[in-house]
């Protein structure tokens, strides 16, 4: 069996996370960086593993580049799209799944009921001080397609069960698990017509792009919700604001393609659509989630073992532990 690599330095974007990495296990130093600047205190040629920073930018993959011998780029997200790229096949890269699910599944099922409860609605009405009582469908006896049975789609599940639902669960292929019956997403289309709640919560790569597209969105009934906490590009932008405009469907989307909308794309003023800005992770219980996540991480690291949640294995490829 060959040698585990070793990793002993490894850099994160904030004091805060630096600080809460200490007392570091034997043998292993922590140093910050950014990506603004320079490393501090810790050469490139010594770096062995990464902490991205939370957000995206443009000049990772110029900072990246820098590193002669990343062996672990990490994540702070759920979402790695462009990261195995930017890494290239040599290098690991690692996501944050779990940190995340129960922030993103309470912003799902907030967003299902400020639509259907019109929420959104009353509070428009509020600016004007009009006291104006409407029925609205409400989420108890709904219809509800979940498509991702990953980490958060099962937390979405188990927060929606209470809500009196008829829950059809969508995965990549079709399955039996320990909840029941698993539908493909070549079913997505059949199951539309009998789907008055559709909740998207998938990872995003080249076979969920595009995912929810125009044949979908038609086939599903006059009035449907569609919610997006996954990422952008798996629902088809074009198709959905044409269906969203017209009143057909509503929407409630954390999670746009681009992002953001241009300031005068018409989604933003459409009085069936919700929009929330990409904040499905983003609470409180981020930090304490995250700092617990990356001291497990490490000291993982330290032991010699294959790090978590490894979504592309580069030198851990042969790795059994």
């Amino acid at each position: 069996m060959s040698a585990e690599p070793e990793v002993r330095t490894i850099t994160v974007p904030t004091h805060q996370l630096l600080d809460s990495l200490h007392p570091l296990p034997a043998g292993m130093r922590a140093a910050l960086w950014d990506f603004d600047g320079d490393p501090e205190g810790v050469d490139y040629a010594d770096i062995d593993a990464v902490v991205a920073p939370y957000a995206g930018g443009s000049s990772w993959q110029k900072c990246i580049a820098r590193v002669p011998n990343l062996k672990l780029l990490q994540a702070q997200t759920t979402g790695y799209d462009g990261l195995p790229e930017l890494a290239g096949e040599d290098t690991a890269v690692a996501s944050a799944a779990g940190v995340h699910a129960a922030a993103t599944a309470e912003l799902a099922v907030g967003l299902v009921l400020a639509s259907l409860r019109g929420i959104d609605a009353a509070v428009r009405d509020q600016q004007h001080g009009r006291w104006n009582p409407q029925r609205h469908p409400g989420l108890a006896d709904r219809k509800v397609t979940l498509v991702g049975v990953g980490g958060i789609g099962r937390e979405i599940a188990a927060r929606l069960e209470p809500f009196d639902i008829r829950l059809t669960r969508v995965g990549s292929t079709a399955r039996s698990d320990d909840a029941g019956r698993v539908h493909g997403t070549e079913e997505l289309e059949e199951l539309a017509p009998d789907t008055e709640v559709l909740v998207v919560i998938t990872p995003l790569n080249e076979q969920t792009r595009g995912l929810i597209g125009a044949r979908v969105l038609a086939a599903l009934p006059d009035g449907a919700l569609v919610v997006n906490v996954a990422r952008g590009a798996v629902v088809d932008t074009e198709a959905l604001t044409r269906e969203v405009v017209s009143g057909r469907l509503r929407a409630a989307l954390d999670v746009v393609d681009p992002e953001p909308l241009p300031a005068d794309h018409p989604l933003w003023k459409c009085s069936n659509a919700i929009i929330t800005p990409h904040v499905g992770g983003n609470s409180e219980a981020f930090t304490p989630r995250i700092e617990g996540f990356l001291r497990r991480q490490v000291e993982r690291l330290a032991a010699g073992k294959k790090p978590l949640n490894l979504v592309q294995a580069g030198p851990w490829a042969a790795s059994e532990t």
